[in-house]
């Protein structure tokens, strides 16, 4: 079993930033990548980005390319999100979760961060 939990979230107007973290527990995390999902009001689950956990290797949506970044800090076991440039379609709940690197298939899920970028 691996358990996630996300911090970071929180209200913040356009154009600003917010950092996500997920620390990461358990026997097998080491197993599985990590990637950052979210879904707005009304939507599907959607795939953010993803950081294989060994070699770091990195995948974004082309919506937060540019803007976002994805990286982790191994020794703490866990993953971080910078997002800048935060418009208000980037407001959602967002997931970290535990993924099979390849296809980003979520094996394991937090339980959610909500983001709202204002006007």
């Amino acid at each position: 079993q691996v358990q996630l939990v996300e911090s970071g979230g929180g209200l913040v107007q356009a154009g600003g930033s917010l950092r996500l973290s997920c620390a990461a527990s358990g026997r097998t995390f080491s197993y599985y990548a990590m990637g950052w999902f979210r879904q707005a009001p009304g939507k599907e689950r959607e795939f953010v980005a993803a950081i294989s956990w060994s070699v770091g290797n990195t995948a974004y949506a082309d919506s937060v390319k540019g803007r976002f970044t994805i990286n982790r800090d191994n020794a703490k076991n866990t993953v971080y999100l910078q997002m800048n440039s935060l418009k208000p379609e980037d407001t959602a709940v967002y997931y970290c979760a535990a993924i099979r690197w390849g296809d980003f298939t979520p094996v394991y899920w937090g339980q959610g961060t909500q983001v709202t970028v204002s006007s």
